[in-house]
This record gives C-alpha cells, sequence and structure tokens, in this order.
C-alpha cells in the first residue's frame, strides 16, 4: 500500500507563549531510522497541554518556538524509515509521549518515563509534544518504540485515550488491586475517571470519589459508588464513614491539589497504599502525616506517565472491560483549536476529553 505524502502540512503552530497559529505550509516530516511517518487520525487535549501553551515552562516546555504540541494521539503510518520492520505502511496505532534512550539503567529496567537522559535528543530521548515536536498537525513522525498497534474496530477517539487510560493503569498497577478492594479517587478529572473505571476493571469492588461541582456529577453518571463533595463535608471524615471506619484499601491522589496528599494517607487503611496521580505546580508542597505513615505502614508511591501499558488499554477497550467513548464529550477539526482549548479548559458544556481531527475524522 502506498499513499500519497504532500509536502506541506496544515498544523497548530506555537510561536511564543500564549500564541499559536494554524499554518497550511509546514513541511512534513521525514522519518529517519527506526522512525514512521503517521497520518494524524486524532489527538486528544492533555490536562498538560495548556501549560505548554500559555508558556508557562518555555525554555524545556516547549525548549523553544516555533513548536508542535499534543501527544495524546492516534494514526496510520504512511511511510517508514529505515531499518523498520515492526510496522508496516497502513498499520493503524495509537502513540506514547516517551520514548527512552534506550540504554540508561532506568530505559534498562524497562522504566523509559524515568529516562535519565531526559531531555537529551543527542542520547536518543523524546518527549513527544513536550521536548520533541507533536501530533497538533496531520502528520508527525514518531519512533517505533512510542507506537503500539491499534485493534480492529477501535476508533482513534478512542485510542487517543491510550496515553489518559495508561497513566490510570500504570498507578493501578503500582497500587496492586485487591480483588473486592474498596479504593478511594480524590480529583474527578480524566485521569481520576479513568483511574475509576481501571480500577474497577481489576476487581475493585467499590469506588468512592472525592471531588466538587459537574465533575463530581460526572463521576456518579460514570458509574461511581459513592461520590463525596468535599466542599459540603470533611472528605476524610465522609470516607471513614463509608468505609465502617476502617479506611480504603488505596487512594488515589489525581488532582495535584495542595492538602491532598495528606488526605489521602488518612483516608487508608492500616497497610494501605496511596497513589499519586495528579501533577502539581512546583510551587506547591505540604506536610504529611509523619508518624500515622510509619504507624500504619502506608506505603506512598509516586507514578509518571504510562510505560509498558498501551497494548493493555488498547486490549481492553477492544474487549469492552473498560469504555471510554463517554470519556470524549467534544470533538473539533484542527483549525478550531482556540474553540477547542477554550472548551477544555473552561469545562464548556461539562467538558470530560476533547479530541481534534487534524485530518477530518475517523476515516484518516
Amino acid at each position: 500500500m502506498i499513499y500519497e505524502i504532500p509536502k506541506q502540512m496544515k498544523a497548530c503552530v506555537l510561536t511564543g507563549p500564549h500564541a499559536f497559529e494554524i499554518r497550511e505550509d509546514v513541511p512534513v516530516p521525514v522519518p529517519g531510522p527506526d522512525e514512521v511517518l503517521c497520518k494524524i487520525g486524532g489527538v486528544a487535549i492533555c490536562g498538560s497541554d495548556p501549560g505548554v501553551f500559555d508558556g508557562h515552562l518555555a525554555g524545556e516546555w516547549p525548549p523553544s518556538y516555533p513548536f508542535i504540541a499534543g501527544h495524546e494521539w492516534a494514526g496510520r503510518v504512511v511511510a517508514l524509515g529505515k531499518n523498520v520492520t515492526k510496522f508496516k505502511v497502513g498499520d493503524r496505532v495509537a502513540g506514547e509521549a516517551h520514548k527512552g534512550c534506550g540504554h540508561c539503567r532506568m530505559c534498562l529496567e524497562g522504566r523509559y518515563t524515568l529516562c535519565l537522559n531526559y531531555g537529551r535528543k543527542e542520547a536518543g530521548h523524546r518527549h513527544y509534544g513536550f521536548t520533541t515536536n507533536g501530533a497538533y498537525a496531520q502528520y508527525a513522525v514518531f519512533h517505533i518504540r512510542s507506537c503500539t498497534r491499534m485493534p480492529d474496530g477501535v476508533l482513534y477517539r478512542e485510542a487517543a485515550m491510550c496515553d489518559t487510560g495508561g497513566v490510570a493503569l500504570h498507578g493501578v498497577e503500582i497500587a496492586g488491586i485487591i480483588p473486592g478492594s474498596t479504593v478511594a479517587v480524590i480529583g474527578p478529572g480524566p485521569i481520576g475517571m479513568m483511574t475509576m473505571k481501571l480500577a474497577r476493571a481489576m476487581g475493585a469492588a467499590r469506588v468512592i470519589v472525592i471531588g466538587r461541582g459537574s465533575r463530581l456529577e460526572s463521576a456518579r453518571a460514570l458509574g461511581c459508588d459513592e461520590a463525596v463533595d468535599f466542599t459540603k463535608t470533611e472528605p476524610v471524615a465522609a470516607v471513614r464513614k463509608l468505609t465502617d471506619g476502617l479506611g480504603v484499601d488505596a487512594c488515589f491522589e489525581c488532582s495535584g491539589a495542595n492538602g491532598t496528599i495528606s488526605e489521602a494517607v488518612r483516608m487508608c487503611r492500616k497497610g494501605g497504599r496511596v497513589v499519586l496521580l495528579g501533577v502539581p505546580y512546583e510551587e506547591h508542597d505540604e506536610p504529611v502525616p509523619f508518624k500515622y505513615i510509619a504507624h500504619n505502614e502506608i506505603m506512598i508511591s509516586g507514578s509518571r506517565a504510562n510505560p509498558n501499558v498501551s497494548w493493555k488499554i488498547l486490549n481492553l477497550i477492544k474487549s469492552g472491560r473498560i469504555q471510554v467513548r463517554d470519556m470524549v464529550t467534544h470533538t473539533f477539526a484542527l483549525d478550531d483549536m482556540d474553540k477547542a482549548m477554550d472548551t477544555f479548559i473552561n469545562r464548556r458544556e461539562n467538558a470530560m476529553k476533547v479530541v481534534l481531527y487534524p485530518n477530518g475524522g475517523e476515516d484518516a
């Protein structure tokens, strides 16, 4: 199969902090060794993207301008670089943002999202949409290690949820969900909702979600067992009451808000686990209940991104074990990036996940 590849493409190009343009004259990139050129079918807005767009971490994310962001994508392989045997032209694939150097200690342990050569392109590291051009474009180049073949029947807008779902699944695996257990999720955003779905798929019997407003209503609609509104009740006391004073087996902090680590710890039973999935601002810091943690053997773990789980998420979507279509509340053309970003940031019409179609739709 041969695809006609244009010389130029449409892309959303960041030109500086708080500034972007939809350009139609961006050169289509050429894949190098072990890379593939993909025609982007769908790309979802991530909670980290507004920070990349506003230049909050300019110099690192992105390293310079002009820049193409976007990392939660799915699409079709249309050209192969040298030495590529893993994929063929025509394959539909879902992407990952992280591609480790492949040779540092963390990469050799399979923990490539913790690559010791982060940001060093000369060492082989890539972080698509953050330090390396990403998927808010009609075409993009990716290393084969950052692509996973999509099962037949999975839509692009579903596979674009592979990153969000993978972040949640990595955290759920770290927690070691016990069949029949009770878990709490703090923060009912996209990561929190996927954590709720995956905790149940992995065997949790009860999921308690802590949040407020329309997002908490979404948690109820998407199937949580109990919802705690922290604006109306003290959340630790509420969770303790719901568990007859015992506490939950695991608590997932998915908000990144101040004060929630201490709450997560105190929601846990003796021997419970806390997994930190939320991404706080750099200046966020808080004390923790040191004695409670030590005396009750509470395990606390960070969790970064979605290593080694994309195939699992795609198979769970294919089998129907988890539903992600109900997470994608809005879709837009790439030309409507400003409206799409406004919808996502300001949660217009109770937006949860917003997907853009750079090539017009599901048949890309």
